[in-house]
């Protein structure tokens, strides 16, 4: 879809990839970027720069896609529509029922106030966590679904209903299939990212970053920059009833990540290993990026050392903004 003139609604926008999806659409010839969010778990801060240009706005109604009435009024007139809000995965494992409401009923509201109101286009937030653990690798769109956690289902939820919608209504959508996300504004609420931010508490007070299991398990990381970039990449695509992977194709164990975490930090603490958590994790996720780049024209620019230098500068520029995020779930400040 040619984004010229057009009026964008990114909901979850105010979130760690939705806030750069936004770095990424001003970029853009758009006539306006408004933002649905109910700040449950984004941030205003996360859209500090974008705000200054006047083509961004947040919606003042309302934010949360469970109320339908406002969720419709935001979506009038709108040609194309993001949609990445949804509960973490964590969240989702201890809470069913809200996840349930949220990531499954949530999506069908956004998808029926696409249908309403006329929505050319819509970008929806998957996960590469419909794949559970890998039966062959890389993982390509086809490999089969694998999931044994709640987050998971719900995606898969979405993604089928949408393709039920593409069919019945004719809903023109592509999903995109995040491998591990990592980068600048990410907070601890995520059960992968997290460890990251972890271990750079640790490594800031002198310890040594720890390991949950011995080390081997391995993800395709990919920086947020290049997540944003996938979205804008998929919104101005023609294809549709599609799924891509958005990550780099590349394996990093988590024993490899902590020694690249210590390596550009400069620190000589050896690492340590612990029990490895119950909850249901993969670990072993690496995603084939050869459908995205094709189809779509995302290819991954940032690798992760440079992803991580990136990272470890912005928690050096906003150490009051990381605090907060810590004490969200119940860390020391």
């Amino acid at each position: 879809m040619d984004l010229t003139g057009k009026k964008i609604v990114v909901i979850g926008g105010a979130g760690l990839i939705g806030s750069h999806t936004v770095d990424h659409l001003v970029k853009e010839d758009v006539k306006e970027i408004l933002i649905y969010d109910n700040f449950l778990r984004g941030s205003r801060e996360n859209l500090q720069n974008a705000l200054k240009d006047p083509r961004v706005k947040i919606y003042d109604v309302g934010g949360d896609i469970m109320q339908t009435d406002i969720l419709q009024s935001a979506l009038e007139g709108a040609d194309g529509v993001f949609h990445l809000a949804a509960l973490w995965l964590l969240q989702c494992h201890e809470y069913p029922r809200s996840a349930f409401d949220v990531n499954v009923r949530g999506t069908f509201n956004v998808m029926e106030a696409c249908v309403a109101k006329g929505v050319k286009r819509l970008v929806y937030s998957s996960s590469a966590s419909v794949y559970g653990d890998a039966v062959r690798e890389p993982m390509d769109e086809d490999h089969p679904y694998n999931n044994k956690n709640f987050y998971g289902a719900t995606k898969i939820a979405g993604e089928t209903m949408l393709r039920s919608f593409h069919h019945r209504y004719g809903l023109n959508y592509v999903g995109l299939r995040y491998m591990n996300v990592y980068g600048p504004r990410q907070d601890y609420h995520g059960a992968y990212i997290a460890v990251i931010m972890k271990m750079l508490d640790a490594i800031d007070k002198g310890e040594s970053p720890t390991i949950m299991g011995d080390g081997s398990e391995a993800f395709d990381f990919v920086a947020v920059e290049d997540c944003g970039l996938a979205n804008v990449c998929a919104m101005k695509a023609e294809t549709a009833d599609q799924y891509y992977n958005v990550g780099t194709g590349k394996r990093t164990s988590l024993k490899e990540l902590a020694e690249l975490l210590l390596e550009i930090t400069g620190c000589d603490k050896p690492i340590t290993f612990a029990p490895r958590s119950q909850a249901t994790l993969v670990r072993n996720r690496i995603g084939c990026p050869k459908k995205a780049s094709s189809e779509i024209g995302f290819t991954a620019t940032i690798d992760l050392r440079e992803g991580l230098k990136r990272l470890i500068e912005w928690r050096a520029n906003h150490k009051a903004e990381v605090a907060v995020r810590r004490q969200a779930v119940g860390l020391p400040a």
